[in-house]
């Protein structure tokens, strides 16, 4: 037999026998590239069909397990799922440990308010099972114009707190004015410095590298989704913002303080309910 029988290129060259490939458990932060498409990104979900790799920019990109399809270090390997570690606490959306069989208590005479659906939609996604432990009940004042008279017909006082949330409280806003009105030790106002609680959603949880700029009197939202290239009216594109989101680590710190400050105020173990 010739030494030199056969077609070294026959076959399926880049993707050698699975015997010879060496399986790596594709751990959160593992960083890989797919051999097809060069997509390089570090592994950031993975279940029993496909691994989820998010690039330097934060864009993802969904892969199957298959045999010999990724590089690591240059080198073939084949990715499988990781070995499920021992069942610690489980955690809610917001980190915290969750409280199974949970049945949500009396609700509380304290309450949340926040500026809108959209507000009110996020945080119940992401605190819902810390505050039905709680017992706060989340409203939203469709806006933050008429706060002073909203606070002031709650009618605060011991056992009766009231935590606010409003969007774009920064200095010489329109809102950090409103809220400068409100002055009662039982009501706590806190904000994030956004212009809507659409970019509290971090960018790469989107696949989208930043939220845009927006030119001064276009409306912010319409700018947004026309900037991005979304065919989609505002309602539609909030479902997605919102779909993006998991946990806690999908948003921004500024959003994220700002409620755990607000649940910490109306559920003050000082104070009877």
């Amino acid at each position: 037999m010739s030494r030199y029988d056969g077609d070294v290129l026959a076959g399926n060259w880049r993707r050698p026998l699975k015997g010879k490939i060496p399986q790596v458990p594709a751990e959160p932060e593992l960083v890989v590239e797919d051999a097809d498409s060069g997509f390089c990104g570090a592994v950031v979900a993975c279940d029993k069909e496909a691994v989820t790799l998010e690039d330097r920019f934060g864009r993802r990109r969904v892969f199957p397990l298959a045999p010999a399809a990724f590089l690591l270090e240059g080198k073939p390997v084949t990715l499988v799922r990781p070995a499920r570690a021992p069942r610690g606490p489980l955690r809610s959306a917001s980190g915290s440990i969750a409280v199974e069989g949970l049945r949500a208590r009396v609700a509380r005479e304290s309450r949340i308010y926040v500026e809108g659906v959209h507000d009110a939609a996020l945080v119940e996604k992401v605190w819902g099972h810390d505050l039905r432990v709680e017992g706060v009940v989340v409203e939203y004042l469709e806006g933050v114009d008429h706060l002073p008279a909203i606070v002031a017909d709650f009618r605060p006082g011991p056992g009766r707190r009231l935590g606010v949330l409003v969007d774009h409280l920064v200095e010489g806003s329109k809102e950090s004015r409103i809220a400068a009105q409100v002055a009662s030790p039982y009501v706590l106002v806190v904000g994030h410095p956004f212009v809507d609680v659409w970019q509290a959603v971090k960018p790469s949880a989107l696949g989208i590298r930043a939220w845009p700029e927006v030119p001064r009197g276009v409306p912010w939202k319409e700018g947004v989704i026309k900037a991005l290239g979304w065919r989609a009216d505002p309602a539609e594109a909030w479902r997605r913002i919102l779909g993006a989101v998991s946990t806690y680590a999908d948003l921004e710190p500024e959003l994220l303080g700002r409620v755990e400050e607000l649940i910490d105020f109306v559920t003050d173990p000082g104070e009877s309910d």
